[in-house]
């Protein structure tokens, strides 16, 4: 059976969906973030050198633990219990958009989010207070002429791409819009989707999925505040 070491409030949720919509049986080991660094905590690296969290086991399977959100998903559909679910056809246009958005999300996605997140912790402990306000005006500055651009343009392009269908691949769910939650419901938490009517649909519809709704029950909502 397949063990997920989930840490709360992190990209694990996703892993928990995508096993909720594949119906395969896993074991679900939740590990809870240091309430003063929010970091993951130590005994995580007992199951894989870099001590994050997705990691998933399957003894029967794999000799090593695999780690990283997109290889997850990737071996979870390619598993014989998946089935061939969230899987476009191998040689088809959905299969190649399917694959491009699978990476999209961690490659491209996710690291101007990542580094706004630690630039806006820059006028808070442990900072030592007497440098916050350079650090505030440091990360203004940053958000200003950087980072706020960047996103904007990223989170335009992904708007686009839900003009003409529903799901990132095209007209069925895949893994890939699984992997594209992430992102998107960090900028909805952060910024809001209100100049964005695709991607608030596109939340929509995945919140409206029984698979979803059971991962939440189980591995809790993510909040990106």
């Amino acid at each position: 059976m397949i063990q997920l070491h989930h840490l709360e409030n992190s990209r694990s949720q996703r892993v928990i969906w995508c096993l909720e919509e594949l119906g395969m049986d896993y074991e679900l080991v939740t590990y809870q973030r240091d309430p003063q660094t929010m970091l993951a905590p130590a005994s995580l690296k007992q199951v894989h050198p870099l001590g994050k969290s997705p990691v998933i086991t399957e003894e029967e399977r794999l000799d090593e633990a695999i780690a990283e959100s997109g290889a997850i998903l990737e071996y979870l559909v390619e598993h014989p219990e998946a089935r061939g679910q969230l899987l476009p056809e191998p040689g088809t246009p959905a299969r190649q958009r399917y694959r491009f958005w699978l990476h999209h999300a961690e490659g491209s996605a996710m690291p101007p989010q990542v580094m706004r997140l630690v630039f806006s912790r820059l006028d808070k402990p442990p900072v030592p207070w007497l440098v916050r306000p350079l650090g505030r005006q440091f990360a203004m500055g940053v958000e200003r002429s950087f980072l706020g651009p960047r996103i904007q343009e990223l989170t335009t392009f992904w708007n686009a791409a839900l003009a003409d269908s529903p799901w990132f691949a095209g007209d069925e769910f895949s893994a890939a819009d699984i992997q594209m939650s992430f992102p998107i419901l960090a900028i909805e938490g952060r910024d809001g989707l209100d100049q964005l009517p695709h991607l608030q649909s596109f939340l929509t519809r995945c919140r409206a999925r029984e698979a979803y709704q059971r991962a939440i029950a189980k591995g809790g909502e993510f909040s990106a505040i």
